[in-house]
């Protein structure tokens, strides 16, 4: 099945991550029989990664997130460690090119795309370039840089209001601000350069068309540096600040996921994309798709696509990384059923303000068509320096109708004690009429505020 010319199968991987991830990955390396080495500050250092790793490193440092961004300790840990690669899971380094340039200089394989397609993905402008020459439609908007409210204003006129100002090394929706009348633009643009500077050291910003009544539909790809398949979608609009709460799939019909799925094939290897990627966009009324933004990484909710196409996403991206060519055909891939991710974040349901603490009493649920991926056990501290994502709750049924049916139960049968979480909200979600009904945008928590309690 796989193809081995070439390529060099790793013998030890730095886990260069905590929490849920760094499990998921470490569970991973342990069925291909990779051993598993992993940094940790000294919030992580009896959690369970760290604790079923076969070597931990301590990386201590007096600001708990540098024990993981110090981009010269991480490096010298998988020196030290003797590791072939570098796995960096979602967040911290994953999309840092300074890292995997460093990671090169000192001959590890970084396992994920290089640093000048890391680079071009992360300037918003930039891949929005790339990916509308590969053939991906791409909303109306600014193909550089804008600073001046009267160029703008300018754009705006002609493309139509609403528009959104984006900060083009942004994410997280940090910084965008929706723009109605010409009258917004000066402080509107202010207000997104700064959070641009102050988050990204990088001020610029572009102006793009704003999709009302979207829906955020995004794609999972595989490739090998030449080739790319694609292993269908994830519907992901419900959201807080722009952060998924809910992901699901599939989503389409047949006929529009073969559509979309071969440009964003042709979009990854257009340049030259190696590893897992996915490939982001919004959905407005009338079904028309609009690129966003690709992700060069393993993203969160890989999980949803694994329950539902059968294959191990991280298991595909490390040996795409060990050099081995695609190991699969797009006519390989099938879907069957439907799956629903709950992210469980310790988190105020009504503000969604972070709620770290010591869980006291922590069950979850199993059995037919559950999957849970979570570092959390009865006992853990639950740090309030990190994400506050807790576990992912996952349920496979024959049709989202069954899917969520078994999604109630899970979540009915989920204990969690000692620290504020979603689970009130997601049980709500899961009655709630327009929910059922698939009648979702990415408005979707802002209409329907009740469900806040």
């Amino acid at each position: 099945m796989f193809d081995f010319a070439g390529s060099m199968a790793f013998k030890r991987v730095l886990i260069a991550n905590r929490g849920e991830i760094a499990l998921r990955i470490l569970r991973t390396l342990r069925d291909m029989g990779i051993e598993a080495a992993i940094i940790h500050g000294r919030e992580d250092r009896l959690s369970l990664p760290v604790r079923l790793s076969d070597f931990a490193y301590d990386n201590s440092r007096p600001n708990p997130l540098d024990s993981y961004l110090d981009i010269e300790s991480v490096v010298a840990a998988a020196k030290e460690l003797k590791c072939d690669a570098v796995h960096p899971g979602y967040g911290f380094l994953a999309e840092n090119a300074n890292f995997v340039r460093r990671l090169e200089e000192e001959g590890i394989t970084f396992i994920g795309p290089s640093a000048d397609v890391i680079t071009l993905l992360g300037d918003k402008i930039e891949a929005r370039a790339a990916m509308e020459a590969a053939g991906l439609p791409t909303a109306k908007g600014s193909s550089e840089p804008i600073s001046e409210a009267g160029v703008a204003s300018a754009l705006a006129d002609d493309i139509g209001y609403p528009v959104i100002i984006k900060a083009a090394a942004g994410g997280g929706g940090i910084g965008m601000q929706i723009v109605s009348k010409a009258s917004e633009f000066e402080s509107a643009l202010k207000l997104c350069q700064s959070r641009a500077k102050s988050a990204f050291g990088d001020e610029r910003v572009f102006v793009e068309k704003y999709i009302e009544g979207a829906q955020h539909v995004e794609f999972q790809v595989l490739a090998d540096g030449k080739n790319a398949i694609h292993f269908g979608e994830r519907f992901c609009s419900i959201q807080r600040r722009h952060q998924k709460l809910i992901e699901e799939g599939p989503w389409l019909d047949d006929a529009k996921r073969a559509e979309i799925g071969s440009l964003v094939c042709k979009g990854a290897e257009s340049v030259g994309y190696k590893g897992l990627a996915t490939f982001e966009f919004l959905r407005d009324a009338h079904g028309d798709f609009y690129f966003l933004e690709v992700n060069p990484r393993v993203q969160v909710e890989h999980t949803v696509t694994e329950l539902i196409t059968g294959h191990n996403l991280v298991e595909l991206g490390i040996r795409v990384a060990q050099g081995e060519s695609l190991p699969l055909k797009q006519e390989d891939i099938e879907w069957r059923g439907h799956a629903v991710q709950c992210r469980l974040n310790a988190e105020d349901p009504r503000e969604f303000i972070p709620s770290p603490g010591r869980l006291w009493e922590c069950h979850f649920p199993s059995g037919y068509g559950i999957r849970c991926d979570t570092h959390a056990h009865p006992g853990y501290d639950m740090p309030g320096c990190f994400d506050s994502l807790l576990a992912k709750l996952l349920t496979w049924g024959k049709d989202r109708e069954d899917a969520i049916a078994r999604m109630k139960t899970a979540l009915d049968e989920t204990v969690i004690t000692g620290v504020e979480h979603l689970i009130p909200l997601h049980r709500r979600i899961m009655d709630e009429k327009d929910y059922n009904d698939g009648n979702i945008t990415i408005q979707y928590i802002d209409n329907h505020q009740e469900l806040l309690g």
